[in-house]
């Protein structure tokens, strides 16, 4: 004996259906919206070049060392769950594309002692720089409206910005954004 549903053959089941369907579909195109990054300040990249930032020990991290090179930024903060989640995977890639004219740069969104703890913790392979919340600046430049961490830019070796994310990021995500 075939079940009967008689609800599905009614009207209002389909309407409720459909609102829900829309719904969601708004509410995700919300979301991407929210996060996606704005267009980045013009020059932005320029900016990025003519900083340095202290690493934790205190040491100078110059940015136009990266200047004609391809520059993986990564805004981030101990205190951040996903930031420390991507940081050994961001640290393998870093390690793995090295060779290839490709460096990694984290800008720490907190203080130096802070990051100096986690790096005693969390090995990272690449500068570390202590940007303290004045760091969140930088980011908003490179289109990080919100202010979410993480986020991540790829910065071509011409100056160009051809990777903006925000949220946490995979080694796959990268490899792809940087033609790898």
């Amino acid at each position: 004996m075939a079940v009967q549903r008689p609800f599905l053959r009614t009207p209002g089941f389909w309407v409720i259906v459909l609102a829900a369907l829309i719904a969601g579909a708004a509410g995700i195109y919300a979301a991407s919206s929210r996060y996606s990054p704005a267009p980045a300040a013009d020059g932005v990249v320029e900016q990025f070049f003519r900083t340095a930032l202290p690493d934790a020990a205190g040491k100078p991290v110059d940015m136009g060392a990266f200047r004609q090179q391809t520059v993986v930024i990564n805004f981030w903060a101990p205190w951040c769950a996903p930031c420390v989640e991507e940081m050994p995977e961001l640290t393998a890639l870093a390690d793995e594309v090295r060779s290839r004219n490709i460096h990694f740069v984290g800008i720490g969104i907190d203080s130096a002692t802070n990051i100096r703890d986690f790096s005693a913790k969390v090995p990272v392979s690449y500068p570390l720089a202590v940007a303290g919340f004045s760091g969140t600046e930088l980011a908003r430049a490179f289109g990080n409206t919100v202010g979410a961490l993480p986020f991540t830019v790829i910065v071509t070796p011409e100056g160009n910005i051809s990777y903006r994310k925000t949220g946490q990021v995979t080694q796959a995500e990268l490899k792809t954004a940087l033609g790898i």
